[in-house]
This record gives structure tokens, C-alpha cells and sequence, in this order.
């Protein structure tokens, strides 16, 4: 008789079978003879071995443990067909109570035992609780090789509920010690959920997951993490919501309510046991958090866990460029390019460039004019290591290095070194057109460009390609024809475009249309259906505003949305000033001009537009100060400048100079700005210089033939 872990001996608790009754209607089908003779001439010579050892141990066992073995056997061999015929000869359900009172009473913690509290020999010993808990995930297995997989889930289901109903609190870890239970059922926890998925089942294998993780089952810390890795996977791209039953809100209001918030709070616990060296890093457990946390839009937060990775994990430059594109998703594009030119550092001199982090610095230096020379950098820096196979590569970044050469012309004091920028430009751009015929962006930027350099036929047709290339309405697009229409004096045929776009506009683009919209009508001196056309624009705002507030679906708009609609806001009070500040309507403007200030007060428009009022009442000395102010804020608002430098030039004598050096400065900034071109003509007729006052006319005249009715940029 043998032993079982308990230190008990196995007993037939049913008279033994006949030879004949066992094995021949269970071995039979299968090609087994009942004797033992015929048997081991079946097997391979790896297995006769372990063929004599069952049976002596069958010896001491009853019908079901035989069967458990005997079944293990087959499912050994590859014989499905046949191990699962010999596990449904197990009346599971009948035994299943007695499994469960087994186990309590097995797995009490050990404590000195009083005479009376002595296990009845009618309890199962935990050996033969194994044997059966094991040909039942066998049997689990047989069926899912057999392809009944949803059978299979539930056999597997079986052994979590014996184990459960006996281990309400879960196992401690002296049960490893006494037998295979523990085993087979971390083999069961990890099966059951991977069924379920197998046979589409996601809301019982997301349960099936719960339930691994809700106890503490003794799962070792690797194997506890890959199951809440695959249920963090199986919340973010299921497919199906799920939500967590009540017993499992124990967070109170901090309960994640979706998947994606189970997810991340899952995965965040998984990163934390890394960077507690409690698991090894998983760059899975990263790739779920940094899709999770992209599509909730916590970009800072997944920096901070891409910054928490050990050294070497990642290349540094490829840390770098995954920094950058966190921060830059967040706004925060001024620490993203900090990053970004440590890849380009010398410390990176002898390491293998990296091409993308070096693009990526092009397109966020392109975004603002002051970081113009950076994008340069970069950019030539690509277009050098790039060869024609990479010609993708090359297109983007000429089309960064015109966009930055651009804004380099922009902002240049010398007018050589804006001519020399602004024909780079352009070549840079038209490269990019060439190489990357179906890309929009590379042809409304080639509009761009050419629109600001004043050469409009050519604008006018790269803005009718790149109408024509995107799929969707573009509001840009639509605005950018619009003003170069203006500029050729086709008020009519942009008028006819804006009312085309607005009936294909978006929410933010059809504030920005309506307001172009009444900009070029206050050109043709139609100021009434200008303030109808802003009132129309400010009822959409509100309405826009009061369905927020009442509505939880339009209240989750983004906030960027948000602040835009609140500028157009602010825009439309001012344009409204300016309009009754030029018929007299003072009280009006005012009201205006308040309304304006109430969104935002530090706004240069809104104090240029008080100066002008104050202009507009002969109040010189208080539109000067509002004119300071407005610079205050920006020194270089270049409407403000000239303002200040008209008024200047009105005080005559001493002032003149004073107003030249605003001018200059102006054009500095705009050397297309007419208004200050025609100043410096009245500066100079004032001071007796006939010929330079004509050709300072003449160049105000032919800008201000075409110039828009707003600036393109």
C-alpha cells in the first residue's frame, strides 16, 4: 500500500472491479489490452518506467484515482480521444462535495490537535483530492485539443469552485508543501480565461481574471503580474465593458467606472512592482500604459513612468524621442525640444543618428517662429544622413526646413538675410511637392509661403490643390483661399467660398469663417451685415455654452475646443469695438471693449482697440497710453507699434524720430505692412524728403493692392 502526503494509507473505499469490467470498457477503444503484459508492449520504452510505477500505485487506489492516473497516462501519449473517455467514467459531481470537505479539513493550519478532533477516515486525503483536481484539468485539456473549448472552459470552471467554496480567504503557502493542489489550480486560474478569449467570451474571461486576482491564491510574482498583464490587455482591446461588480467596489469613489481606468490602475501597480524590483521589466506591461494613458490623453504621466525606466532598458536616444512625444502631446513643446536636441548632442557624435527624434525636432521647431534656426538644424541634418531609398524621410524634411525657413524670413532683421530665407523657402517646398505629390500639408504650406511673399496667382493655385487632395472639409484651407482672394480684391468670389465652407465646417472652423466672413464684408463698407454676421457668431458661442452645461456629453469636450471658442469670442467684442469706434458710437464701443476684457485683460488687441477709441475722441494722450500698455504685454504687436508712431508723428517736432524708430521697428517685424510704409512717407514729406517720401508711397500702394484683408499668418 502506498503513502499519501498526509501519512495515510489508501484504502478501496468500493469492493475492487474485475479486470474485465475496468479495463476492458476503458482500454479497449483505445488499443490497451487489460493485462499488464499487453499493456506495456503498447508503450514506447521512454514510458514503461512510469507505466510500472502507476500501476503499482493503481494497486491501492479506488475506481476514480485509477481512472485519474490511467486517464493521465493517455493524455501523456496524445491519446485525447481516449484520455477523455476515461475521465467521464469520474462522477465528478457526486465526488465534488466530498473534495471540498477534504480540503477543509486538510488544509486547517496546523495546531496541536485535541483527541476528539481526529479527521473521520471517510474525509479524501489530499493525494487523492490532487489525483482528481488534476484529471479534471486534464480532461479540460483533452477537450480543448479536441476543439470543444467552451466544454473545456467549464470543466476548468469546476476546479476553481471546489477550490474556492473550501478556501474562502484564499491559500497559505504551507499547502505547495503537502501535495500537487496548489499546482493545479494556478494551472486551472491561468487556463480558464485564456478559454474563454479563445471562444469569444470576453465578459467571462475578464471575470475569470477577477477572480485570479481578488484572493491571494500563493501565485508567485511573475505569474501574478502576467495574469494582470493579459487582464490589463484583455480591458484595453476587448472590446467589451465591462463593469466591476459590487463586491469589488472596495475604493469607495475612487472605483475605476470603464476598462480603461481598471487597466491603468492595473498596469501602474505593475510598473511600480519594476521599479521595485519585485518583477523584471516587461516592455508589454509599457506598450499597454503608453496606449492606455495616449488615449486618455495623460501624456505627463506616462513621461514620468517613461522616465522611471532603469538605464539601458532603452537607448538613450530612443528615450530621449519618447520623452519628446509625451511632452509634445501634453503642450508642452518647449521641454520636448530640449530633449530632442540632446540627440543631436555631442555627446551622440559616435552613436547611430536617430533619424526620427531628429525629424520630430524639425516639426515641433516648424510650429513656432523662434525655433525657427532649430528646425533648420534639424532638418538638414535628416536630409544629410537620409539616402534616395529613405526618400519619404526627405520629403518631410524639406518640408519642415521650408516651413522653418519661412518663419526664419519672419523674423529677420536683415533684409538680405529675409530675401536669402524666403527664396530657401520656397526651394525647400517645392522639393517637398515634387517628391510628395500626395501629401496636403506640403502643398497648403507652399500656398502659404507663396501668399506671404505676395506671389498670389501661384498661392491661389497650390490653395485649389490642396482643397481638392483632403478628404475632409478643412477649415484652413477654405480660410487661406478665402485671403487670397482678398488680396486680389475678389471679395465677391471669397464671400461665395466662405458661405460654400460654412455648410461644411466644423463647430471651431465655422466660428473662424463666420468672423472672416464679416472682416470682408467691413471691407466693402458693409458694416451693418458685419455686425449681424458677429451677432450670429456670438449666439453660436453661447448656444454652444448653455448646451454644455446641460448636456454631460457636449460638457466632455475637449478643452482645446474650448479655449478656441473662447477667443473667437473675445475677437468678435473686439472687431465690434472697432466698428463703432469708427462711426461715433462710443457707449457701444465701450460696452464692446468690456465684453472683450471680461475673457481676457491682458489681451494687445483689446488695449489697441481702447486706443483707437480714445483716437477716434481726439483723447490723444490716453490712446497713447493704452497704445504702451497694448506694447506692454507684447512688444512687438505690430498694430500697436504703428498706432504709437501715427500719433507721434501727429506731435510733430522732436516726436518725428521717435515715430521713424517705431516705423522701422514695425517693418522690421511686417515689411508688408502698407500702414507703416505710408507713415514713414509722411515722416519724411514732413521732413522735406519729397523723393524718399514718393517712393515710401509707392511701395504703401502696391502692398496695399495686395494685401488681405487680415494677415495670412
Amino acid at each position: 500500500m502506498l503513502c499519501a502526503c498526509s501519512g495515510e494509507q489508501f484504502k478501496f473505499e468500493d469492493a475492487p472491479q474485475s479486470p474485465e469490467s475496468l479495463a476492458t470498457r476503458d482500454f479497449s477503444a483505445s488499443g490497451l489490452s487489460s493485462r499488464t503484459g499487453d499493456w506495456e508492449s503498447k508503450l514506447e520504452d521512454d514510458q514503461v518506467g512510469e507505466a510500472e510505477s502507476t500501476l503499482k500505485e493503481a494497486l491501492s487506489l479506488n475506481y476514480e484515482e485509477a481512472r485519474a492516473l490511467l486517464g493521465r497516462l493517455e493524455y501523456q501519449r496524445g491519446n485525447f480521444d481516449a484520455a477523455l473517455q476515461v475521465f467521464q467514467g469520474i462522477d465528478i459531481k457526486s465526488l465534488t462535495p466530498r473534495m471540498t470537505m477534504a480540503i477543509v479539513e486538510r488544509t486547517r493550519q496546523r495546531k496541536p490537535r485535541s483527541k476528539g478532533d481526529i479527521i473521520p477516515p471517510t474525509v479524501m486525503s489530499m493525494h487523492s483530492v490532487s489525483l482528481l483536481l488534476e484529471a479534471i484539468l486534464l480532461k479540460a485539456k483533452s477537450l480543448k485539443e479536441l476543439g470543444h473549448i467552451r466544454e473545456a472552459a467549464k470543466e476548468c470552471k469546476l476546479i476553481l469552485d471546489v477550490v474556492e467554496a473550501a478556501l474562502h480567504n484564499g491559500m497559505h503557502e504551507g499547502i505547495a508543501e503537502d501535495c500537487k493542489l496548489q499546482e493545479m489550480f494556478h494551472k486551472a486560474l491561468e487556463l480558464l480565461p485564456n478559454l474563454w478569449i479563445e471562444v469569444g467570451c470576453l465578459d467571462e474571461a475578464i471575470t475569470a481574471y477577477r477572480r485570479a486576482l481578488v484572493k491571494p491564491w500563493n501565485l508567485d510574482p511573475q505569474r501574478l503580474a502576467s495574469v494582470q498583464k493579459d487582464l490589463a490587455a484583455t480591458l484595453l482591446y476587448g472590446g467589451v465593458e465591462t463593469s466591476l461588480p459590487p463586491h469589488l467596489h472596495v475604493w469607495g469613489s475612487t472605483t475605476p467606472n470603464s476598462n480603461i481606468e481598471e487597466a491603468i490602475l492595473i498596469l501602474l501597480v505593475l510598473m511600480q512592482k519594476v521599479a521595485y524590483g519585485e518583477i523584471k521589466w516587461d516592455a508589454e506591461i509599457m506598450d499597454h500604459l503608453t496606449f492606455a494613458l495616449s488615449v486618455t490623453e495623460q501624456f505627463e504621466l506616462l513621461a514620468e513612468h517613461g522616465e522611471q525606466a532603469s538605464p539601458g532598458i532603452y537607448e538613450r536616444a530612443e528615450r530621449w524621442y519618447f520623452l519628446a512625444l509625451c511632452y509634445a502631446a501634453a503642450g508642452q513643446n518647449e521641454v520636448a525640444l530640449n530633449l530632442l536636441k540632446k540627440v543631436s548632442g555631442l555627446s551622440e557624435t559616435k552613436r547611430e543618428p536617430h533619424v526620427l527624434a531628429l525629424l520630430f525636432g524639425a516639426y515641433i521647431s516648424s510650429q513656432d517662429p523662434k525655433h525657427a534656426h532649430h528646425g533648420i538644424t534639424f532638418a538638414r541634418n535628416v536630409i544629410d544622413l537620409v539616402d534616395e531609398v529613405n526618400g519619404h524621410f526627405k520629403g518631410e524634411a524639406h518640408k519642415f526646413l521650408g516651413i522653418c525657413y519661412g518663419n526664419a524670413a519672419r523674423i529677420s532683421i536683415s533684409d538680405s538675410e529675409r530675401a536669402l530665407f524666403q527664396k530657401e523657402s520656397l526651394t525647400s517646398l517645392n522639393y517637398a511637392a515634387l517628391n510628395m505629390k500626395e501629401d496636403p500639408e506640403v502643398m497648403f504650406n507652399l500656398s502659404l509661403e507663396n501668399a506671404v511673399q505676395r506671389n498670389l496667382d501661384v498661392a491661389f493655385d497650390n490653395a485649389m490643390k490642396y482643397s481638392s487632395m483632403v478628404a475632409e472639409n478643412s477649415g484652413r484651407g477654405w480660410k487661406l483661399l478665402a485671403l487670397i482672394l482678398s488680396a486680389n480684391e475678389r471679395f465677391k468670389d471669397a464671400e461665395t467660398i466662405l458661405e460654400f465652407a460654412l455648410d461644411e465646417a466644423s463647430r471651431t472652423d465655422q466660428l473662424e469663417l463666420l468672423r472672416l466672413q464679416a472682416v470682408l464684408q467691413i471691407a466693402q463698407e458693409r458694416p451693418k451685415q458685419a455686425i449681424e454676421t458677429y451677432r450670429t457668431l456670438l449666439s453660436l458661442v453661447q448656444a454652444q455654452r448653455e448646451a454644455q452645461s446641460s448636456n454631460s456629453v457636449h460638457a466632455k469636450s475637449s478643452d482645446t475646443e474650448n479655449v478656441a471658442e473662447r477667443k473667437m469670442e473675445m475677437v468678435a467684442w473686439q472687431d465690434l469695438a472697432t466698428i463703432y469706434s469708427k462711426f461715433g458710437s462710443w457707449p457701444d464701443a465701450e460696452i464692446c471693449l468690456d465684453k472683450a476684457k471680461s475673457i481676457e485683460f491682458y489681451s494687445p488687441k483689446s488695449w489697441h482697440t481702447t486706443g483707437l477709441l480714445f483716437e477716434a475722441q481726439s483723447l490723444y494722450k490716453e490712446a497713447l497710453v493704452s497704445f504702451s500698455i497694448s506694447l506692454s504685454i507684447e512688444p512687438d504687436y505690430v498694430p500697436s507699434i504703428v498706432s504709437t508712431a501715427a500719433l507721434l508723428r501727429q506731435f510733430g517736432g522732436q516726436s518725428l524720430p521717435v515715430a521713424r524708430s517705431f516705423l522701422m521697428n514695425a517693418l522690421r517685424l511686417d515689411p508688408t505692412n502698407h500702414d507703416a510704409w505710408m507713415n514713414l512717407g509722411l515722416i519724411a514729406k514732413m521732413e522735406g524728403s519729397l523723393q524718399l517720401a514718393a517712393d515710401f508711397f509707392q511701395a504703401a500702394y502696391e502692398l496695399m493692392l495686395s494685401a488681405p484683408v487680415e494677415a495670412f499668418t
